[in-house]
């Protein structure tokens, strides 16, 4: 029917396919040359010339790379099949895109394969303020030693309590092994332990605690008596002290308002003082002591309030700081309770003893010292004192108080003359920086 081999194929490439053929009354447009230059199209037309291949200089140095400039090695021989105008490939089983269509080899025979740009991959490094956990070891609980139990059997001993181990099978065959007899428990062998050494008596553990009992109630007494103790000694040598200074302080502010009162109204001295009431302030420069004197003797009234006290009652009646003649004789504490004449004991002949009253200083100088005497001896505070120097009658001072110090065995007695009398107009003494 056809004439030629090449008729047959023609007509066989002119049968429809409906699956990629275009429309009725479209035309396919353009043409694509035979996979390896055949001569013809699929449409039957003649191909477009082959443009001659020009060699790229380093083509020269591979014989093999000049016949084939994109590949190293000849391409796979695949077999011939249809491309459509579009630069598909066809076969029967549908379309399929083929990178490299003759077009393409003939429009850029050298250009080489271009691949799609992958990012590198970088390796995940944790930011620096990032917080990498340390790793940690199993942290093993700490190990108990374990103590070994102990056997619940002892060895039997002789009747005679010699303690020899009795042998197996024998009485008091000492040659065998010891035997281990069952005692039943730890606890029923110090019961039997306890009973050999012997039991108390019966009431010894009813004693003993009562002997413990009486221990600690002896104990806790001692102790609260040192409390106590303690307490009563803080009171007298500190407390007393700080008490009768602020009332001592409160009597001298009180007379100096007092009499700067009677100086406006110009009221005149009083000549007799009721006990308890004070009437002058004693100044002792060398001591650094101010004082103010009340009138008696009385302790809780005068003494414990920090105050010297003027010897003013029935037989011990004593002259006044204003008397023309007579011993002015007074009384202190040496310890607790202010403690005025505390340090007494240090005055020398020559030292100042000054007495402010409402209208006038008196100045006294010490004389002498009695270190120690009997509380019954009260001569010492007579208008003219055994024992202190004075032969005749005069204005004498006279200081007393107890000793040695913290008891009130003895008295200890200061002797003194007075040496000036002032006004208060004219100022204050010498002894008194005036």
């Amino acid at each position: 029917m056809y004439g030629a081999q090449g008729d047959l194929g023609a007509a066989v490439d002119r049968l429809a396919d409906p699956l990629n053929d275009p429309l009725p009354g479209q035309q396919p447009t353009g043409w694509v040359q035979e996979p390896y230059g055949g001569p013809e199209d699929v449409y039957g037309a003649y191909s477009a010339p082959e443009v001659p291949q020009q060699q790229h200089p380093s083509h020269q140095q591979y014989p093999h790379q000049q016949q084939y400039p994109h590949q190293q090695y000849p391409p796979r021989q695949e077999p011939q099949e249809w491309y459509d105008p579009e630069g598909y490939r066809r076969d029967w089983y549908g379309q399929q895109q083929d990178p490299y269509t003759p077009a393409q080899q003939q429009a850029a025979p050298y250009a080489p394969q271009q691949q799609a740009y992958v990012p590198e991959q970088q390796p995940y490094l944790p930011e620096p303020h990032a917080y990498v956990p340390e790793p940690r070891g199993y942290d093993a609980p700490p190990q108990r030693r374990i103590a070994e139990p102990e056997p619940d059997f002892a060895y039997a001993t002789e009747p005679d309590g010699s303690g020899g181990p009795v042998g197996p099978g024998d009485d008091g065959d000492r040659d065998g092994a010891p035997e281990p007899v069952r005692t039943g428990g730890r606890a029923e062998r110090r019961k039997g332990a306890k009973g050999a050494k012997g039991r108390a008596p019966a009431g010894a553990a009813a004693k003993e605690s009562t002997g413990v009992v009486v221990s600690r109630l002896v104990g806790e007494l001692f102790i609260t008596f040192g409390v106590v103790m303690l307490l009563f000694v803080t009171y007298q040598l500190w407390w007393t002290n700080v008490r009768a200074g602020m009332q001592a302080d409160g009597a001298t502010h009180s007379l100096q308002d007092g009499w700067e009162k009677a100086k406006k109204d110009g009221a005149k001295p009083a000549g007799a003082f009721e006990p308890g009431q004070g009437f002058a302030i004693m100044h002792i420069p060398k001591l650094d002591v101010k004082v103010p004197v009340a009138e008696g003797i009385d302790k809780h009234k005068v003494l414990d309030r920090g105050m010297v006290g003027h010897y003013a009652d029935g037989g011990l009646k004593t002259a006044m700081p204003g008397d023309k003649q007579g011993n002015f004789a007074v009384a202190g504490h040496r310890n607790t309770h202010g403690e005025p004449f505390r340090y007494v004991n240090k005055l020398v002949k020559g030292d100042k003893i000054v007495v402010e009253t409402q209208d006038t200083f008196y100045t006294y100088e010490m004389t002498s010292l009695l270190p120690q005497t009997p509380p019954s001896n009260v001569g010492v505070i007579q208008p003219v004192p055994p024992g202190s120097g004075f032969t005749k009658p005069g204005r004498y001072i006279t200081l007393t108080t107890c000793t040695p110090e913290f008891t009130s065995t003895y008295r200890l007695i200061v002797w003194g003359k007075m040496v000036e009398e002032r006004p208060r107009s004219k100022g204050m003494p010498t002894a008194l920086g005036g």
